[in-house]
């Protein structure tokens, strides 16, 4: 038994706009959510599909695919909740977006006509001390989404050359303090190792001019965020799946990439443009709206991109 989600999906209703669902079709359908988290897009998703229709949830965290299990459980009638289960209309897989080429072959799924990608860390996870997701719950420095996966974010602290931690901080948190950051770590491991979310809060705040809070954030949230990235692969599974998702899309088949900094939606936003199987149908990226922001203040640095495969 898991928790119940406590994730508000962000931009929820641009997200079922420009799914293209709304759009009348007498085929089933495909679509998938490549990043499953609280099933919050993918409950509105399943509630614009017909019983014909597939949805395909996808999610490396295994508490994550446990999560919305329950909840469909929970909301779907029995009878059609067995009925999903037998005709595959709904299936959740662990495994990231970027096996979905394999997994469309090994589990028989058709071309999608929506695929949607939330590339922000959920309120589950931020919510679970065990893995030490945010500094203010505390807990474990693990950082991954799947434990059974890599190395935990603490193991990288104690052996990690200290140049290389520093561009890690620098270049995935766009932490300009990254240099004093990566010293002070290598500093404490040879009496010490850093191994809870709290010692590398304290530890952060040390070394960055103001302490706690420096600007509108924590001063640990970029060297948090940073260390997430690297211990998952975070840009190279981006990457990846940017470049293979195209060929998973039927045409007319719908790609919506909703990305929360600016590494990410630079690599989102080049891919879309220069696949030649693609059409952008968004010129900037969609924001959330203010009434949003400030009821949701995690979506204020959502950005959503949606394009179109043409060929």
């Amino acid at each position: 038994m898991v928790s119940p989600t406590v994730h508000i999906p962000v931009l929820l209703q641009e997200v079922i706009h420009w799914s293209g669902l709304e759009r009348a079709s007498n085929e089933s359908r495909t679509v998938v959510d490549g990043t499953l988290g609280g099933g919050g897009h993918a409950w509105h998703l399943i509630e614009a599909l017909h019983p014909r229709d597939f949805f395909i949830g996808i999610d490396r965290d295994a508490a994550a695919i446990d999560r919305v299990t329950e909840l469909f459980d929970r909301l779907l009638p029995p009878n059609q909740a067995a009925a999903s289960r037998s005709t595959c209309r709904i299936r959740l897989i662990q495994s990231s977006y970027r096996d979905l080429p394999s997994l469309m072959v090994d589990h028989s799924i058709p071309k999608a006509d929506c695929i949607l990608l939330d590339l922000g860390l959920s309120s589950d996870q931020l919510d679970d001390t065990s893995r030490g997701f945010s500094f203010r719950t505390g807990g474990t420095l693990d950082l991954r989404f799947c434990t059974e996966e890599g190395i935990s974010a603490s193991d990288l602290l104690a052996k990690i050359d200290e140049k290389e931690l520093a561009d890690i901080i620098y270049q995935f948190g766009e932490e300009r303090f990254s240099r004093r950051i990566a010293r002070a770590i290598v500093e404490r491991r040879r009496h010490s190792p850093v191994r809870t979310a709290e010692e590398l809060a304290e530890l952060v705040h040390r070394c960055v001019p103001g302490g706690k809070i420096h600007g509108r954030i924590d001063s640990a949230t970029r060297t948090f965020q940073a260390l997430r990235i690297a211990v998952n692969h975070e840009l190279e599974h981006l990457k990846t799946a940017i470049d293979r998702l195209p060929d998973c899309l039927a045409p007319g088949g719908r790609l919506l990439v909703i990305s929360f900094h600016s590494l990410e939606d630079r690599i989102v936003k080049h891919a879309m443009r220069e696949c030649a199987q693609l059409q952008v149908l968004t010129k900037k990226p969609i924001l959330p709206s203010d009434s949003e922001s400030y009821e949701n203040p995690r979506s204020r640095s959502a950005k959503l991109r949606v394009a179109e495969r043409v060929s």
